[in-house]
């Protein structure tokens, strides 16, 4: 990628429904070189598809979770049958896979506390092969980024 296709990143990070023109304009291209140039960020898996983003608590989901989950076990079967059945689960936003004493991260959304709690008893207690649950709730976001910083 070069500086060209940065701001192309940058410039449909920050509004990812700009048309070819304006998107051109933005980026000084012309506009044939500047739509070759998306959908070649696109075909190389950079741009991975377009989204909207929007507030949590306005959609009804004003709790966020996060949660440390650690395995009993690290064998290849139960991480790979952790992580299938954690694919499966809607409330669960994020899942990453992290050093020091978790295991992995989840980023959970919830309409309650006692949605949360539901969704404990009845999703993750459901997945064998967990060691621990370790929750803290987010009481307000300071930062929430929706563009990379430049390389």
């Amino acid at each position: 990628m070069d500086e060209k296709d940065q701001q192309i990143v940058a410039a449909l990070q920050d509004n990812g429904r700009l048309t070819n023109q304006e998107l051109s304009e933005r980026v000084n291209l012309s506009p044939s070189p500047c739509l070759r140039r998306v959908r070649l960020l696109e075909e190389s898996g950079v741009i991975k598809g377009y989204t909207a983003v929007v507030d949590e608590a306005t959609y009804g989901l004003p709790i966020t979770a996060f949660v440390r989950i650690r395995l009993e076990r690290h064998t290849q079967a139960a991480v790979a049958a952790f992580e299938r059945k954690v694919r499966d689960i809607d409330a669960i936003i994020d899942c990453y896979v992290m050093t020091g004493d978790a295991d992995y991260l989840l980023r959970v959304l919830v309409e309650s506390l006692q949605d949360y709690e539901s969704f404990v008893r009845t999703r993750l207690h459901m997945i064998e092969g967990i060691a621990s649950i370790d929750t803290s709730f987010a009481y307000g976001t300071v930062k929430r980024a929706t563009r990379f910083p430049r390389v």
